[in-house]
């Protein structure tokens, strides 16, 4: 599991809509694993929402080959989940350090927060 400041993500995402022609690295998977009203306040584009204590019933509905990061509040529930799936054999995981927090002080400071 690695980590990515918002900066980085921020970087990553701006680099091709699908797949970015110089690097062949494909858009990642946004996995939101904050609640459903956390989520209604604000999400990054694009994002997926599946909260914490469901992740472990999806994970079939993942894919382990998808370069994924995961996204929280702070970057604390999205670090467990990002440990738990590498574990269940996700190496391409990531966890946004900061979370939607470190994006809306970082990348857009017209995101609401909370």
């Amino acid at each position: 599991m690695r980590h990515l400041t918002a900066v980085e993500l921020a970087d990553w995402l701006t680099a091709g809509a699908a797949t970015d022609a110089t690097t062949g690295r494909a858009r990642p998977v946004l996995l939101d694993v904050r609640e459903p009203w956390e989520y209604a306040l604000c999400h990054l584009p694009g994002s997926r929402l599946l909260p914490m204590s469901i992740v472990p019933a999806k994970l079939d509905q993942l894919d382990p080959q998808a370069e994924t990061v995961v996204i929280c509040h702070h970057g604390i529930r999205s670090l467990q989940v990002a440990n738990f799936l590498e574990r269940q054999g996700f190496a391409l995981t990531y966890n946004l350090s900061g979370g939607i927090d470190a994006w809306a002080r970082d990348v857009d400071p017209l995101m609401h927060t909370y």
